[in-house]
This record gives structure tokens, sequence and C-alpha cells, in this order.
């Protein structure tokens, strides 16, 4: 199994991303850096809404459980904002939820392909729900 010296995990507010931020951990170099990264779309606003709230502490907190930096983006272009941020952080793998039907969903090939002439690997962790 490889072992990484920086990983970006691609979340969303749902509890169930834990699952990925542990299987990212579990990829980490022990002196690696850990980056977990949530891409809102421009007019969203959690501050206003307080289940989006609780699930942005809750996730504030897993993050932190783990050692991690939790960064919040707003961008309407999400593969684009990943892209850029794996690019200035140096990443080396991508961590993302695979789609529900287990395929490689438009998410996923945009940011392979915008990370085409970069060494940043791409790791879709299934869903277990879904098996």
């Amino acid at each position: 199994m490889n072992a990484y010296d920086s990983i970006l995990v691609c979340v969303t507010r749902q509890k169930a991303c834990e699952r990925l931020i542990k299987a990212a951990a579990k990829l980490k170099k022990k002196d690696g850096e850990l980056y977990v990264i949530h891409v809102t779309k421009e007019n969203w606003n959690f501050v206003d809404n307080s289940r989006d709230g609780e699930a942005m502490e809750y996730l504030f907190s897993l993050t932190k459980s783990y050692g991690a930096d939790l960064t919040i983006l707003n961008s309407d272009k999400i593969p684009e904002t990943i892209a850029q941020f794996a690019e200035h952080y140096g990443i080396d793998l991508i961590v993302l939820g695979q789609s529900p039907d287990g395929s490689q969903g438009a998410f996923q090939n945009r940011l392979e392909s915008l990370l085409n002439d970069t060494d940043t690997e791409i790791m879709a962790v299934p869903n277990p729900c879904a098996l």
C-alpha cells in the first residue's frame, strides 16, 4: 500500500464523509499532510441555516480529530477550484467519494482532466451503502 506525503479529501456537508477522511488518514505518511476541502456554490450560505451549521461544525471537529486542516471555499467551478488547490499545495493524492452507482462520475472525470499534466493521483472510495 502506498503512503503519501500530502493528501486532499473532498467532502460535502454529509456526516458520511468521515469514511473518506478515515481512508485518507490511513494512506498518509506519518509526517505527511492531510487536507480536507469543501467547495460550496457561490450563493450557498451555511451561516443562516442551523442544520448546515451543525454539519459544518461536525466536519470541523472531525477534521481536527484526524490532524487535518479544513478549508471551505466558495466557487461555482468546483472541480477547477479543487485542482487549483491541489496544485498550489503539491497534493499527491485526492480522495473523494465514489458515485452511488459505483461508476466514475462526471466530477471525477473533470478533475482528472484538469490534473492530467500533474503527478496527482485520484482515488474514489466506495460507499458501503451502495455495495
